[in-house]
């Protein structure tokens, strides 16, 4: 009978952790007794979230990654395995969000959120899932989007496409691991009371986004932080390919 690795105390690996959703995610983790690895294209910010976690680095550590390209995933993970050992957690939450016309979208910024929102949750899955994959163990959460399931309501068409496939990605990945003790889920929020929503929505419009959430305000990333440390527990491992929806009521089903 094969025994799952001891994960009481794991390693955890959060993209875009710099700030806003990230970062609540990486205070989370590290609550919760996990050494965590906050990465980002900004690491001057991240580093300052990681010397708030732990000051001498024992615990929380940040490093420079650019998720648009699988080098830089695999870059991260040699960087871990120096550090601490293979990861047992991936959240893939790095993103770049913008509200854009349609009908007058360009090809390059379309090509750029992309790369940065697929190519991020991709590669992160198939570097890290396969190197949790060999040790037998792993939790991987996705960090998706309301936009991705009803076309987004305040960002642009190439954020709400790029969403969409990260759903669609998210099982792949979740069929393939599944046999190798890795967890693959998403959870897709909708507007919730953070600085990137409210530098893209115009301070004009907010009100009326806020009006049109059924529960009237906007949701809360400390517990989108807390769904990311339920999924990523070690008996969490019946829940695999699933997409957890905190929207407020704006997309029921």
């Amino acid at each position: 009978m094969t025994t799952a690795p001891d994960t009481t105390s794991g390693i955890a690996v959060v993209t875009g952790a710099a700030g806003g959703m990230g970062a609540h995610i990486a205070r989370r983790l590290h609550a919760d007794g996990h050494r965590v690895l906050l990465t980002d294209i900004d690491v001057e910010a991240a580093a300052v979230v990681a010397d708030e976690l732990s000051a001498d680095g024992s615990t929380a550590r940040a490093i420079p990654l650019d998720v648009g390209h699988k080098e830089n995933f695999e870059r991260a993970l040699d960087e871990c395995r120096t550090l601490w050992g293979t990861p047992t957690i991936m959240v893939n939450n790095a993103a770049r969000t913008q509200a854009a016309d349609l009908m007058t979208l360009a090809e390059d910024e379309f090509t750029q959120v992309l790369n940065t929102n697929v190519n991020s949750i991709f590669f992160g899955c198939q570097v890290f899932g396969g190197a949790m994959a060999g040790r037998g163990y792993g939790r991987i959460v996705n960090m998706a989007s309301l936009a991705g399931q009803n076309g987004g309501t305040a960002t642009g068409a190439h954020y709400a496409t790029s969403k969409g496939a990260i759903l669609t990605a998210t099982k792949i990945f979740a069929r393939e691991l599944a046999g190798s003790g890795v967890t693959v889920n998403a959870i897709a929020p909708g507007p919730h009371d953070l600085p990137v929503v409210k530098a893209t929505v115009p301070p004009d419009r907010l009100d009326a986004v806020i009006a049109g959430i059924p529960v009237g305000r906007l949701g809360s990333p400390s517990f989108i932080a807390d769904m990311v440390g339920l999924l990523t527990k070690d008996d969490a491992y019946f829940v695999t390919g699933a997409c957890w929806d905190v929207n407020g009521g704006l997309y029921v089903r």
